[in-house]
């Protein structure tokens, strides 16, 4: 196995331990909602040291049910996922291509046939190009200038 497949492997292995063990230990057994959310109890732990406390605002939009609030909640986690892996995924392509560009740099050969190919097409596109360049500016002078020596 790979030093990458081996930390995948444990990696994978302890966020399944996380997910498991408060189940399986029975955390949160003496409470009535055992899972709740951190806003729930810290409301909770306020009211018991506070009863006459008021807040000093109101959430913007109130979902309508629980499982409505949860829906919104994992759409939030996972578009912040995406972004996240977006911009993991971008940094990693980014540095991949300038390794490969330093290597095909510091080779001063292509490795693989295939980009031999595509390289020699697109430099003798640009010779043709160029060619055709130089040869239509020349005619162009050649016509727009009077011989002198006739």
């Amino acid at each position: 196995m790979s030093r990458n497949a081996k930390i995948n492997g444990l990696l994978l292995l302890l966020v399944a331990a996380l997910a498991v063990l408060p189940l399986a230990l029975g955390l949160g057994d003496h409470k009535e909602e055992p899972f709740t959310g951190a806003d729930a109890e810290a409301e909770t732990a306020i009211t018991e040291i506070r009863p006459d406390y008021e807040p000093w605002f109101s959430p913007l939009y109130e979902p309508p049910s629980g499982e409505i609030e949860s829906a919104l909640f994992a759409l939030q986690a996972a578009l912040g996922a995406g972004v996240l892996a977006y911009y993991f995924g971008l940094r990693r392509g980014r540095r991949q291509g300038e390794q490969r560009a330093a290597a095909r740099a510091g080779s001063g050969a292509t490795a693989s046939g295939a980009d031999a190919t595509a390289d020699a097409d697109v430099h003798t596109t640009a010779a043709a190009t160029a060619t055709s360049a130089a040869t239509a500016t020349a005619t162009a002078d050649a016509t727009a200038t009077p011989d002198k020596g006739a």
